[in-house]
């Protein structure tokens, strides 16, 4: 197992991730198979119970992990399904460590921070990057682990120390540590103080970067890169810019122009590494800067604050873009404006090509998502709601068409006389952290026929499979006593779990695409293999649905 290490310094939001996923994207268009670690030194067990105003989005794992959004980052590019044991957090560790000091694990040793917690973070490490992530299920050549935070701070020296020792565990062949660094530009210079200030500290630690990364608004320049060079250690040519490009799957292009293929190649010993190809990525990379049309996607929702809280919502939504060949343009809309009446916001609606309502918890701004499904559905607006939003869409027919006054959700009215979304029985209310639904679970299209003999549209997005496998993260369910009323009323309950009794799909026949999904599709969406629901919103958004839908009728039938 080769391990490459990247680490950042000066200021957080650098993009080591899409750094480090844009490297993983290169080894694999060398032939090698790779895996991905995200190391947060925060002391959550994960990032589950924190506010995405602070930290952005959750992203859930198939085998229910709530993890750090940069493990997203990792399986959009490579393509990987990670589990939650690839985000190690100060608050794992520690609480390992301790279980097993009262097991007596230890033999009656005194418990410390070195040896104990660092040799606990390298042994999850090896054992960590030798679960298969990727599509063949083989163990992977390469693990790229991502050090959250910056160097110097205080919570992260416990894991720079774990992995000064891990070096020289795995062998100078088999390690290599990458630095991201901002390179600003004052008076038209480029500054090179933080980079050698982060690298002296780097160092200070006992771990010295073989390859530096440039962030930089423009293309790092010869005599600062030579600079950097002579202050920081490292070979001219290890210096590399990662200066903006017009879009982020351009970066591995930009990485494997300034050879860091070779680079690494060299430095690992690295004897199965073909030529580099990346194909159908660097065509979509580069065709996306040529498009002039694009489609304009309303999100509602209230953590709009912070986009970060919606990532996987956006790239699902690019994805489906990109499938379509349009650029998007996402307007954003709070959705108690909405509540409010505020004319900006209704106009933003009203001029939109298509809605999208993501998920979301607590009942600020849930009305106003309600107005926005009761908007689309009545004005045939393309509609595609999450989570919430599939809720949203629920409470708004049985309200406004079933005729059930007050109609609600029971986390937002306990004693509504309609409780047509109410709290999972088996759920705890009284524990937060990783007690939801969550995970990949199984949705079958068992009442997607409808009486004038057409089939749901999302499950002939799927390509008419009979059973799809999706990620969820929710304790609201649709309430099991108001399913045939609402089915028999119209909005067509078509996706349900194995068991039949929870609601996972519901959608308007005869409407443009009025769709609602109890699980996230955002989480499974790539940039070459968009997510089937979010590709229907801009397919019917750019009014191509229809036509779509024929061509992959007749693709199936041959």
């Amino acid at each position: 197992m080769k391990y490459i290490v990247v680490t950042g310094g000066v200021v957080s939001g650098l993009g080591k991730g899409v750094t480090i996923s844009s490297m993983g994207r290169l080894l694999q268009a060398c032939g090698l198979r790779v895996t991905a670690i995200k190391i947060d030194p925060y002391l959550n067990v994960d990032a589950g119970t924190m506010s995405p105003f602070e930290h952005g989005e959750v992203f859930v794992l198939n085998d229910g992990g709530e993890t750090d959004l940069d493990l997203g980052n990792y399986e959009r590019f490579l393509s990987l399904e990670l589990t939650q044991d690839h985000n190690i957090t100060t608050g794992k560790v520690y609480r390992h460590v301790i279980l097993q000091e009262r097991r007596g694990d230890y033999l009656g040793k005194t418990v410390q921070v070195v040896p104990h917690i660092t040799n606990e973070i390298q042994d999850w490490i090896e054992r960590t990057a030798k679960i298969p992530t990727s599509e063949d299920g083989e163990e992977a050549d390469v693990c790229l682990i991502e050090v959250g935070g910056t160097v110097g701070d205080i919570e992260s020296s416990v894991f720079l120390e774990a992995l000064r020792q891990f070096q020289f565990r795995v062998g100078p062949e088999n390690f290599i540590l990458c630095f991201v660094s901002l390179v600003p530009i004052l008076s038209d210079e480029q500054k090179t103080k933080p980079t050698q200030h982060g690298v002296k500290d780097l160092r200070s630690l006992g771990l010295s970067p073989s390859v530096i990364f440039c962030r930089c608004t423009e293309e790092l320049l010869g005599p600062t890169r030579q600079k950097i060079s002579d202050f920081c250690h490292v070979p001219a040519e290890h210096v590399l810019s990662v200066h903006d490009v017009k879009n982020v799957y351009q970066v591995p292009i930009l990485l494997q122009q300034q050879n860091l293929h070779l680079i690494l190649e060299k430095h690992l010993q690295i004897s199965k590494m073909t030529k580099p190809d990346l194909g159908a990525w660097a065509l979509m990379a580069n065709a996306m800067a040529q498009w002039s049309e694009t489609v304009q996607i309303c999100l509602i929702g209230k953590y709009t604050g912070l986009q970060d809280s919606y990532l996987s919502v956006i790239k699902a939504l690019r994805h489906a873009a990109i499938a379509c060949q349009h650029k998007l343009d996402l307007q954003w809309v709070e959705a108690t404006d909405l509540e409010n009446d505020v004319e900006e916001a209704w106009d933003k609606v009203r001029n939109c090509q298509g809605i999208i309502v993501p998920g979301g918890f607590g009942n600020r701004g849930f009305d106003g998502k309600v107005l926005a499904a009761k908007y689309c559905r009545e004005n045939n607006k393309p509609y595609l709601g999450v989570c919430l939003g599939f809720q949203a869409v629920v409470v708004e027919y049985c309200r406004n068409v079933l005729n059930m006054t007050g109609a609600n959700s029971t986390e937002f009215d306990e004693k509504s006389d309609y409780p047509v979304v109410f709290f999972m029985p088996e759920i705890d209310k009284t524990t937060m952290g990783g007690n939801m639904r969550l995970g990949s679970r199984v949705t079958k299209f068992t009442h997607a026929q409808f009486d004038d003999g057409s089939t749901s549209v999302l499950k002939r997005l799927y390509k008419n499979k009979e059973s799809i496998h999706e990620r969820h993260r929710h304790r609201y369910e649709v309430n099991p006593e108001y399913v045939d009323q609402i089915h028999e009323g119209g909005l067509k309950l078509v996706g349900r779990d194995e068991t039949g009794e929870r609601m996972e799909v519901a959608e308007l026949p005869g409407h443009p695409y009025y769709v609602g999904v109890q699980y996230h599709p955002e989480f499974k969406s790539r940039p070459l293999n968009p997510s089937p629901p979010f590709h229907g919103l801009v397919l019917a958004a750019i009014g191509k649905l229809d036509a779509y839908l024929e061509e992959e009728t007749m693709l199936l039938g041959n």
